[in-house]
């Protein structure tokens, strides 16, 4: 994976974490806000509606306990505005009197609803002014209280402070308004962003004054806890850098270990293959030493002068050369590793092709290549290889590549790594956009010590080649590749019946 995708990851998973908090703390402040929100609308109801049930108290007692002298009563009810600062003025009117022309029309037609319904009624409401006049009809005399709603409000038990609580309160009967409190006005009409609200109506506890008690509170982004928000992305951020340290440290370590056993493995190998080589080199020469010297001792035989020191001669070169051939079998004995060759078994290709890439993912993003690898069309099956000796294959393979690209412009080094079935054999495919192999080279390619660089020991392909016809499969170079040079391992499919390996003489 590219690591511009592995940090996208990193950076969705921290917007992720960093959103999921952040949402959890903004719930947490708005859901304290509206429970603070809710019960504030339930004081200020149940103070309101304490005062409207007042109102009808009052009227309810002056027409219960008139007393009969109206010399004696009379300072009584007058003495109401004085004990009650919502009370402006107070009104009596017994027998065939009529009520005082200062108070608003319709004063007697209230009485007579109240004297229906048995308590006080409501006869003007005037919100504008923030007015209201009440009358309760009795015997011998009826009573009227003129009362300010400003002076309703009970200022000392108000739960929203007026001067700094953001909530919008007021009462309103019909089409009439009257606003206890402005709070945050609404926002214009067109605004950018209006933010959300909370709005509670209830209507007040009396009878007489069926007032609709509104409360409303209109929210914007400065409510939200940003501080606390951004030390939790900030936190995450830590948490998840800490994460990915330890785990890039850990990926580290563990392709160390794997390179570190893949460079055993490679160096043994490499080993086997130079003492082969040498070997092959070696037997011609010393079995034509030892030609030679048998054919001398023969003709030397037949001459009569010195023939015994002629023949001793030839026999010391006969054996010297014997020697140097068992000394060379020996070696070569020695690092064939027997009883270590390829343990074949079931092996997913597209998991050794990404654990070689990740192997190699330091050196690809130092050296600035992209690789794609498409994905198999259809499912792939498991191939009958060593797993060791694939991941050697491959990561020779892509080295070699890599190795290829070096003199191209950063923007033109890519690596396509393809995967496919063919018959009964999985095919694996390498090829870069280098200048690919020279024709003097192609012949040669896969034998040992033949290289095109001048730094190469020309051991890799003929000992990857070798790795791959262990185990029952090839290695060659594409006859026609456009662009760079394209590689494909062969290797047979996983079955009941494994295809027995080729043995190299």
């Amino acid at each position: 994976m590219d690591w511009r995708k592995r940090a996208a990851w990193w950076v969705l998973a921290w917007a992720v974490a960093s959103g999921c908090g952040a949402a959890w703390l903004a719930h947490a402040r708005l859901q304290a806000l509206r429970e603070v929100f809710d019960t504030d609308a339930r004081i200020a109801h149940r103070l309101l509606s304490q005062r409207m049930v007042q109102h009808d108290a009052i009227l309810g007692t002056l027409a219960l306990l008139q007393p009969r002298q109206p010399g004696t009563g009379q300072a009584a009810w007058k003495q109401l505005p004085g004990l009650y600062p919502q009370v402006l003025d107070v009104a009596r009117r017994a027998g065939t009197e009529a009520w005082p022309q200062a108070w608003p029309p319709g004063m007697a037609e209230s009485e007579r609803r109240s004297q229906a319904s048995g308590h006080a009624e409501l006869a003007l409401a005037d919100l504008a002014q923030g007015r209201l006049f009440l009358v309760q009809s009795g015997l011998p005399a009826s009573y009227a209280l003129a009362l300010d709603l400003r002076a309703t409000i009970p200022a000392d038990e108000w739960p929203l402070p007026p001067a700094t609580s953001p909530v919008r309160a007021w009462l309103t009967l019909g089409h009439q308004a009257f606003v206890v409190q402005p709070g945050r006005q609404p926002p214009a009409p067109g605004a950018d962003w209006a933010g959300w609200t909370w709005e509670v109506s209830k209507t007040l506890a009396s009878p007489s004054q069926p007032l609709v008690l509104h409360l409303s509170q209109r929210l914007d982004a400065t409510v939200l806890p940003w501080a606390a928000m951004l030390g939790w992305a900030a936190g995450c951020a830590l948490v998840l850098a800490a994460w990915r340290a330890q785990r890039r440290q850990h990926v580290a370590r563990h392709r160390a270990e794997q390179l570190l056993q893949l460079g055993q493995v490679a160096r043994l190998n490499t080993l086997g293959e130079l003492a082969a080589g040498m070997a092959h080199e070696l037997n011609q020469p010393l079995t034509a030493v030892l030609s030679s010297s048998q054919a001398a001792r023969r003709l030397l035989a037949e001459e009569p002068p010195e023939t015994d020191a002629a023949r001793q001669a030839m026999v010391q070169a006969a054996e010297q050369a014997k020697r140097a051939s068992a000394v060379v079998g020996r070696l070569r004995r020695l690092v064939e590793r027997p009883g270590q060759a390829p343990q074949a078994e079931p092996l997913d290709l597209v998991q050794a092709v990404a654990e070689a890439l990740h192997l190699l993912e330091p050196e690809l993003r130092r050296r600035q290549v992209q690789v794609q690898v498409p994905s198999p069309v259809g499912p792939l099956p498991p191939a009958h290889a060593d797993a060791v000796a694939v991941q050697q294959i491959l990561h020779n393979l892509l080295l070699n590549a890599l190795q290829a690209m070096e003199d191209q412009p950063p923007a033109r080094r890519q690596v396509l790594v393809e995967l496919s079935r063919q018959g009964t054999q999985l095919l694996v495919a390498v090829q870069d956009s280098g200048p690919g192999v020279a024709p003097d080279m192609r012949p040669r390619l896969f034998t040992p010590f033949a290289t095109g660089r001048a730094q190469g020991l020309g051991l890799g392909l003929t000992l990857s080649q070798g790795l791959a016809e262990s185990m029952g499969g090839s290695l060659e170079l594409a006859p026609h590749s456009t662009g760079g040079a394209r590689f494909e391992l062969r290797l047979p499919l996983a079955s009941d019946t494994a295809p027995s390996p080729t043995v190299r003489p």
